[in-house]
């Protein structure tokens, strides 16, 4: 019923930049508050963390340890929602997920994730 597409991931090295983005498609009637969440390398001992939201509004909440390189955005129709990452850092390094709070033309509400999109960054 509802796709959420990512692109944008790959091998940087650090103090480069990336961009990802996630278009979200479907029978989709409203899409709420998007984001972007990690999984750490294997053996970090983190779980999926939280990287970045935001609300249909424009309200953003971002992780403190990135706050000051990282910027989400959506784009006018709310379907698409961007992280721009700068300056990155190895600890940086994860699969990154699409996440979206949908409610869909039957007026269920849902929470979509997409496939992961790898980001490495190397020293």
């Amino acid at each position: 019923q509802v796709q959420l597409l990512e692109s944008g991931g790959g091998l940087v090295q650090a103090g480069e930049s990336l961009t990802l983005s996630c278009a979200v498609s479907g029978s989709i009637f409203r899409v709420y508050t998007m984001g972007w969440y990690r999984q750490p390398r294997r053996g970090t001992g983190i779980a999926r963390e939280s990287v970045a939201l935001i609300t249909p509004s424009g309200t953003t909440s971002i992780k403190d340890s990135v706050k000051e390189r990282f910027t989400i955005s959506r784009d006018n129709d709310g379907n698409t929602v961007v992280l721009q990452m700068t300056t990155l850092k190895p600890e940086d390094t994860g699969v990154y997920y699409c996440n979206a709070n949908i409610q869909l033309q039957n007026r269920t509400v849902v929470d979509s994730w997409g496939q992961g999109t790898h980001v490495t960054v190397s020293s």
